[in-house]
């Protein structure tokens, strides 16, 4: 398996879902009584962190065979903790919306969180070529 293009996924992924999460919780909005001011919304802010961490800490830590483990650790970290909270605010916004059932997983992060888990994938994927190639 070529790591480099398994790395290459990886970074892909992670950084499409960076920009998908960064397209529904910009954190630089508007203030409230002056329009034309932007100001930092910290809670969403945290919501993009966590794939900002993805981008650059996990696909950093896939770069080296000693911190692969802690990259293969931080992503799985990362993709559960987002798959429970995306889940629970899908959850939310379906019930506060009446949203009929027929349109819940369009209408979810259910897509989201499957390009989560393709990243996971690749992650794992790329953690076991390094692992079966290191020298033991």
């Amino acid at each position: 398996m070529n790591k480099r293009a398994l790395l290459a996924a990886l970074l892909l992924l992670a950084l499409s879902g960076m920009m998908l999460h960064y397209r529904i919780h910009r954190f630089m909005v508007p203030d409230r009584t002056i329009p034309s001011v932007y100001v930092m919304d910290s809670t969403k802010f945290l919501a993009f962190l966590l794939p900002l961490i993805d981008v650059i800490v996990v696909t950093g830590l896939f770069l080296s065979r000693r911190t692969v483990v802690y990259g293969y650790l931080l992503n799985g970290l990362l993709v559960i903790y987002g798959t429970v909270l995306m889940g629970h605010y899908s959850i939310a916004e379906i019930m506060a919306r009446a949203i009929p059932p027929a349109d819940w997983l369009i209408k979810s992060t259910v897509p989201d969180i499957g390009i989560s888990w393709a990243d996971f994938l690749v992650g794992k994927i790329l953690y076991d070529e390094t692992m079966r190639n290191a020298p033991h």
